[in-house]
């Protein structure tokens, strides 16, 4: 539960504490919540995985059901679109329990401010610790504070 789950980058609160039970009674887990805003409204997407996978119809299945509750609970300001998805080839990370399940694979982090001159880390994560995360970018190793981090994905080997 993301309760107990320390976040690598800003969630909100009120839509995880929100929607998490009933995704979770739906027999999914919430991976994480990006609330994007544009011109005209905002995008509400929720990332859904389980697991023996995601596909369309568990997206469409936990949409109606969270569709209902923002409506009567109206946590977000304004016009939105609501899209739920499963995490796909470049699963976002949203955890530090999730990029802990990755280390050894290739990642894309980006910071909210420089670190080490740089805002963009494209590398194999090395290790994680309560604080940071070490990351292999281009033959030089780099210390990331988790506070730093905007976001986090996996690279998709093919």
């Amino acid at each position: 539960m993301f309760a107990a789950q320390v976040l690598m980058y800003r969630q909100n609160q009120v839509l995880l504490d929100l929607l998490e039970p009933e995704v979770v009674a739906l027999g999914y887990e919430l991976l994480g919540i990006e609330l994007n805003q544009n011109g005209n409204g905002s995008i509400l997407r929720v990332y859904i995985d389980k697991s023996d996978g995601v596909v369309i119809e568990d997206c469409v299945r936990v949409s109606h059901q969270i569709a209902g509750l923002l409506d009567v609970e109206d946590p977000v300001k304004g016009n939105y679109e609501l899209e739920v998805s499963s995490p796909g080839l470049d699963r976002p990370l949203f955890t530090i329990e999730q990029i802990k399940n990755v280390i050894g694979e290739q990642v894309k982090i980006k910071l909210y401010e420089k670190h080490n001159g740089r805002k963009r880390f494209v590398g194999v994560l090395s290790s994680v610790d309560d604080d940071e995360i070490v990351i292999n970018c281009e033959d030089e190793e780099y210390n990331v504070p988790f506070r730093l981090i905007e976001r986090a994905r996996l690279v998709p080997q093919f």
